[in-house]
C-alpha cells in the first residue's frame, strides 16, 4: 500500500532531468501548486493529478500502465515544502521521501525520489477546459446556417 503512495506522490509533485534546471523548493512549489499536470512515470504508471497549497493531493493514478485508474486523494500535510527540500508525509511509511525538482520547459518538469534518480515520473502542465474544448467534436450547422450557404 506505501509503495503505491510513494509512487502517487512522486507522479503527482516531483520533477528532475539531467537537461532541466533544477528547481529550489519555494521555486517549484510556485511552479507545480495548483496547476493540474498529467505524468507518465519510468515504470509505466501514469495519470494526472494536482497539489494544492495546502499540501494535499488529488488526482488518478494507473499502477505501470495497466488494470484500473483509480482516483488518489491525500490529506493536507502530505507535501511539505522545507527550506532545502520538498518531502512526503506518509502514514504508515516508516520513512520520509524527498523529491528533486527538475523544470525541463514552462510547462513540464521532471520529478524524482531524492538519491534514486532512476525514480522519475515526468510531468506535463494540462488546462482541463482547454483539453475539453480542443477534444469536443465541432457544433452541426444549423439548418438557418445551411440555408444561407446553398442561396
Amino acid at each position: 500500500m506505501w509503495t503505491r503512495s510513494i509512487l502517487t506522490v512522486a507522479a503527482i509533485v516531483a520533477a528532475g532531468s539531467a537537461a532541466g534546471v533544477e528547481l529550489r523548493p519555494e521555486e517549484a512549489k510556485h511552479f507545480i501548486t495548483g496547476k493540474q499536470f498529467s505524468y507518465t512515470c519510468f515504470d509505466g504508471t501514469n495519470g494526472a493529478g494536482r497539489v494544492n497549497a495546502d499540501g494535499s493531493v488529488v488526482g488518478n493514478i494507473q499502477i505501470r500502465g495497466t488494470g484500473p485508474v483509480r482516483f488518489v486523494s491525500l490529506p493536507v500535510g502530505t507535501i511539505r515544502v522545507q527550506p532545502d527540500s520538498i518531502c512526503a508525509s506518509l502514514r504508515g511509511l516508516p520513512f520520509q521521501p524527498c523529491f528533486a525538482v527538475n523544470q525541463t520547459d514552462a510547462r513540464s518538469f521532471r520529478g524524482s525520489l531524492a538519491g534514486f534518480r532512476f525514480a522519475y515520473c515526468d510531468f506535463t502542465r494540462h488546462n482541463p477546459r482547454l483539453d475539453i474544448q480542443a477534444t469536443s467534436p465541432p457544433p452541426e450547422p444549423s439548418d438557418l446556417t445551411r440555408a444561407s450557404v446553398k442561396d
